[in-house]
């Protein structure tokens, strides 16, 4: 396969030259490309150059793969690399895959040059398909590709032909969207907030496994049974999938669960921020506190500090709160970090083997003014 050159939306994407060794080398020590690819760890100098010498004009040479340099097309900057990393003749398909130098992000590069290079694929190769795939939680990458799907390990997207937006697009992942600052916050390793009650200072965290054993306490305890649908008996199995659910929440972009801790970073409750899966601008509340630890007002400042970080970073228009009707403590939490009671709901929360009435709340960002 002859190598070529491609000029679309201000990207010039070429084949590679030897010359650009050194830049390879250097864009690739950057962490999160040695997180998120398959580039060798350490890389080192004499990985850059097989890559630009041997590798890359191989897979031209024997139509296995068509890698290119992606350039600003003004100055010839090289900005990453992108490209069909294998092509299966037979099936008429190829997977995709790209890197962005860290001096170039935040310019859209992967995406531009991701496009021109399928419609490349499509136009010349007449592939009928290509296939994108990513490690969960590398939200930089999916920003560019297809949505996604498959395994919970793991994101898969396709493309097919007339589906490649117009050069210029952006789209709703564009950069400055929604999409792209999420993208940004849940790739990203798990923040810590701060919440203050009197003169305690709590940690608001990513749960981990010396959490378990007091997670286990808390939701043996018969309050915790009588007004949630925790499993009962709980066991440590299911703290340790609890905590998988978070880890797999943050890293897919679903939700922020957060660990609230004591000053000795002991557990004292748990909050999970769940956003809609139809609405980007909604999200509900979950929460349980440590039988010792309730009545100390920690559930109220956790609830604000996490609704908080969701209005501001997340972008969120709306935190919802729903309770069994009668569970006063969670009603009494949530009025008190600022929810504002709606009104009952018939048979709005699954509970048990049936479902049960529930009072709903919600809290907006303008409700914490001068709070």
């Amino acid at each position: 396969m002859e190598p070529v050159e491609i000029i679309e939306d201000g990207l010039l994407l070429r084949p590679w030259r030897p010359s650009d060794a050194d830049d390879v080398h250097r864009a690739c020590q950057d962490p999160d490309i040695q997180r998120w690819t398959t580039v060798p760890r350490p890389y080192l100098p004499e990985h850059a150059t097989g890559f630009v010498t041997d590798l890359a004009p191989r897979g031209w040479a024997d139509g296995t793969s068509a890698a290119f340099a992606v350039c600003d097309a003004g100055s010839g900057e090289l900005l990453g690399s992108c490209g069909l990393v294998s092509i299966d003749r037979g099936l008429r398909s190829g997977e995709i895959g790209y890197w962005t130098a860290p001096w170039a992000r935040g310019r859209n590069v992967s995406a531009r040059a991701a496009r021109a290079v399928a419609r490349w694929a499509f136009d010349r190769l007449e592939l009928r398909r290509i296939v994108w795939q990513a490690g969960l939680g590398n939200h930089a990458s999916r920003l560019a590709a297809p949505p996604p799907e498959g395994p919970a390990d793991g994101w898969i997207g396709s493309l097919l032909p007339g589906e490649v937006p117009e050069p210029g697009a952006t789209g709703p992942a564009g950069p400055g969207t929604l999409v792209a600052r999420r993208a940004a916050v849940f790739g990203r390793p798990h923040p810590v907030l701060f919440a203050t009650v009197g003169p305690t200072e709590l940690r608001l965290r990513a749960m981990d496994e010396r959490d378990l054993d007091a997670l286990v306490t808390t939701c043996r305890d018969p309050e915790t049974v009588r007004w949630t649908s925790v499993p009962d008996p709980y066991q440590r199995s299911d703290a340790e999938a609890y905590l998988a659910y978070h880890r797999s929440t943050w890293a897919d972009g679903r939700a922020a669960c957060f660990t609230v801790a004591d000053p000795d970073d002991a557990y004292v409750a748990n909050v999970d921020l769940r956003i809609s899966p139809v609405d980007p601008g909604l999200a509900d509340v979950g929460f349980l506190a440590a039988p010792h630890a309730r009545g100390r007002g920690y559930l109220p400042a956790a609830l604000a500090a996490v609704s908080t970080w969701g209005f501001t970073t997340l972008g969120l228009a709306r935190v919802e709160w729903r309770a069994n009707i009668g569970n006063t403590a969670s009603r009494r939490a949530a009025e008190k970090a600022g929810f504002r009671m709606e009104g009952d709901s018939r048979a709005a929360i699954a509970y048990r083997d049936t479902r049960a009435d529930a009072w709903v709340g919600a809290l907006l960002p303008g409700d914490q003014a001068g709070r």
